[in-house]
């Protein structure tokens, strides 16, 4: 992505600063911007609160809470929204700078984040989600993990404000391995090499690794939900359907199984009671796209039959599609592909390590460091309450390690392919 110099914002008055990080309560307004919108017939401009073209006349829609060059004033920053970057099913996601006001704690340079949004007049629960995902990646402060910046509401619509991962989705980057491979002929890898694959996969593991020690299912690991950072960091995100422990179930996520059917465990189709076993088996589905270039049930299919696939039928043998893969792989891959959540690995630890001996791959210092890191949040999640002595040692050890996860694998990031 292009690295545009931010928008600039004129000077205010100095306002008392709040504490970092923080959830704001009160609401935000957003300021008046001078700027003007381009009509939606003759792109003339229009003024921001303008409901005809003053030059052709036509119709314009009510401006939506944030557009392009909104402005929202936080207090002691002001989010300045530049371009969308994405759009769901509950709303879109944009490209927005974080100005600190001079002189507060926390100044510096202005920031990037995504700002998510949701969709005006949403359903009660669609919001409940929202903030559920926000919660999640609260509690998760993990260097594979895209980072919680900000909850609030603006206008009545939620907003939140995360981590802006310059880089691309793990889809698009199968993507491109999957045409290179299509042109190179017959002979070669039907993807990824297998380094490769294990540098993201290890990765996906680290942050599974932590979530489930807080007591987070993410539910939707899939390669669109994976980022992939330019510097080779990878990312997981959209925790907006993720299970936390001792939350209250919604009917949203509980009257039907949601999802993607492609890379859902069995119990997740069925809508059976789930764990962290779930979450391993998508990211099992992920590595096997990785390495073969596609998904083991086909996703040309429809999505009940993908999902029926996941119920009733065997994963195909990946040697069938990676003839250059060992033997073990088909093993492995048997395992953790298992039906039965009880025949798969335990944990992500567990499956990274299995694949990890199985294939020769040496014990890297920045993977058994997610170990740890895993280790110190369930130190965390068990503690009694915040003066429990534990908290303050592991929030110091979790300091430290996710340093030296992100210096690991920076240094052996794969540059322009």
């Amino acid at each position: 992505m292009d690295k545009a110099t931010p928008p600039q914002v004129g000077p205010r008055r100095r306002r008392p600063a709040q504490t970092a990080g923080s959830t704001r309560r009160k609401s935000s307004r957003i300021l008046v911007n001078t700027l003007a919108r381009s009509c939606v017939q003759c792109s003339g401009p229009v003024p921001r609160e303008g409901r005809v073209c003053p030059s052709c006349h036509a119709l314009q829609p009510k401006p939506q809470a944030v557009e392009v060059n909104s402005i929202i004033d936080r207090g002691d920053t002001r989010i300045v929204v530049e371009a969308p970057l994405g759009e769901g099913a509950m709303g879109v996601v944009w490209r927005a700078w974080v100005f600190h006001s001079p002189g507060n704690p926390g100044c510096g340079p202005p920031q990037p984040v995504a700002l998510k949004v949701l969709r005006a007049q949403p359903i009660r629960e669609a919001r409940e989600l929202f903030v559920r995902e926000a919660k999640a990646l609260q509690r998760l402060s993990h260097p594979n993990v895209v980072a919680f910046h900000d909850l609030f509401e603006h206008q009545r619509v939620p907003m939140m404000a995360i981590e802006y991962v310059d880089g691309e989705t793990l889809e698009v980057t199968i993507a491109r391995h999957r045409a290179r491979a299509q042109l190179s002929g017959a002979g070669g890898l039907p993807c990824m090499p297998f380094l490769r694959s294990w540098h993201y996969f290890q990765q996906l593991l680290g942050a599974l690794a932590a979530a489930h020690a807080l007591g987070i299912v993410h539910r939707d690991v899939k390669p669109s939900n994976v980022l992939v950072r330019n510097d080779g960091i990878v990312k997981l995100g959209d925790f907006g359907i993720a299970r936390i422990e001792g939350a209250q179930r919604l009917a949203i996520t509980s009257d039907f199984a949601p999802g993607t059917g492609a890379y859902m465990s069995p119990e997740q189709v069925l809508s059976l009671p789930i764990d962290g076993r779930s979450d391993l088996y998508s990211a099992a589905t992920v590595l096997y796209e990785m390495l073969a270039g596609r998904t083991p049930f086909s996703a040309d299919r429809s999505e009940f039959l993908v999902r029926k696939d996941q119920v009733e039928r065997a994963p195909p043998h990946i040697r069938s599609v990676f003839p250059q893969a060992p033997p073990i792989l088909d093993a492995l891959f048997g395992r953790a592909l298992a039906k039965k959540p009880e025949e798969r690995f335990d944990s992500a630890i567990e499956m990274g390590d299995a694949f990890r001996t199985a294939l020769g791959i040496p014990e890297s210092p920045e993977w058994r460091a997610q170990e740890d890191i895993a280790r110190a949040a369930r130190t965390l999640a068990e503690a009694l309450a915040p003066a429990d002595v534990r908290v303050e040692t592991a929030e110091k050890r979790l300091a430290t390690l996710r340093e030296f996860v992100v210096h690991g694998y920076k240094t052996k990031r794969f540059v322009g392919t």
